[in-house]
């Protein structure tokens, strides 16, 4: 049986259907929705091969090349769907919602699956979602200088029962030169936008939604524009710490890394730091001064912090002055200080 059903029923469908990207191996990898199996039709190579057939005879050429690499792979197919998924309900897509969904969709069938297809396939998909990011949502930032544990104190705000989206998290990044050290591999920006819309998607936009301060980009990833607008018009709470504790904070952080690592995150931004500086920050990195190079480097991003500050498009700014390092005390103390002010 074979139905068909628009991005928000198929997305529903997905609590008890197994999502199957028929699409390449390299446009999944780009891409994809999140938890979907990657059954594709044809692999990267055989897809290229049919589009310059395509492209130079035309399209009945183009599917019958198709019918010939797809036919004798139907069982390799099927064989793949039930490692994937013991149930017989499937939702099945591509990039259009065409050809190869409409082909797998058959095969599939005909094996005694119920499919759903995806109607407009993962270009629809991908237009709903980041639509989806310009609903009105209350938004909470949470800022501060570098140094104050803002992820940690978010991670405490979730544990205490706010809702609460890491964007740093989602994209494998801290944020400035040095966020790269000790995550993975980012993920391309379109899989990051995926990954955030399957927790936006969760969000009771009626409640409070924190997120961190952040810029337009973190690392190789850029915020959805929607989302870089509901952070810069969000109310803000930002955390004052003392710079004692923001220091030992970064030590304790990055000291650990190769010096190597360092010394190349300082050289990017050595314009910033100006030369005598950068030269301080090297020579005390050499010396395993650790506290003297966090030092340096929060002179720059406090400076660059505070312009962001002043750019802001929302001036509605809480701040909130922390004592010691534990997050879930921090957490705590701006929840108080929410309540005193009736932002319930």
């Amino acid at each position: 049986m074979i139905t068909r059903s628009g991005v928000n029923a198929f997305l529903e469908l997905e609590k008890e259907y197994c999502c199957v990207d028929v699409r390449s191996p390299g446009e999944f990898t780009y891409g994809h929705i999140p938890g979907a199996v990657n059954i594709p039709l044809f692999s990267d190579d055989e897809r290229a091969v049919i589009g310059t057939l395509y492209q130079k005879q035309g399209s009945g050429p183009a599917i019958l090349k198709g019918l010939d690499i797809a036919l004798p792979k139907v069982f390799g197919y099927i064989s793949s769907l039930e490692k994937a998924t013991p149930g017989k309900k499937i939702g099945i897509h591509c990039w259009r919602g065409g050809l190869r969904s409409e082909m797998m969709a058959e095969v599939f069938s005909k094996a005694g699956y119920h499919v759903s297809l995806l109607e407009g396939g993962y270009k629809a998909y991908r237009r709903f979602i980041r639509d989806s990011f310009s609903a009105k949502a209350r938004i909470m930032v949470l800022g501060g200088y570098t140094g104050c544990g803002k992820t940690d104190i978010l991670r405490s705000l979730a544990r205490l029962g706010e809702q609460v989206i890491e964007l740093e998290a989602l994209a494998s990044h801290k944020g400035s030169v040095f966020g790269a050290l000790g995550q993975g591999d980012q993920p391309a920006n379109e899989q990051f936008e995926n990954n955030l819309y399957s927790i936006w998607s969760g969000m009771d936009f009626g409640k409070r939604i924190w997120m961190e301060d952040e810029s337009r980009s973190i690392g190789k990833v850029a915020l959805p524009p929607p989302v870089y607008d509901h952070i810069s018009k969000g109310r803000m709470v930002k955390v004052i710490l003392d710079k004692k504790l923001r220091l030992r904070r970064l030590v304790d952080e990055y000291a650990g890394f190769e010096k190597e690592l360092l010394a190349g995150a300082l050289f990017r931004i050595r314009e910033g730091l100006g030369g005598t500086r950068y030269k301080i920050a090297l020579e005390a990195l050499d010396l395993n001064d650790f506290r003297t190079v966090a030092d340096t480097v929060l002179e720059y991003y406090d400076k660059a912090y505070q312009k962001s500050i002043e750019k802001r498009i929302s001036r509605d700014i809480l701040g909130i002055e922390l004592e010691g390092s534990d997050p879930s005390l921090h957490a705590g103390a701006i929840l108080d200080m929410l309540k005193n002010n009736k932002d319930e």
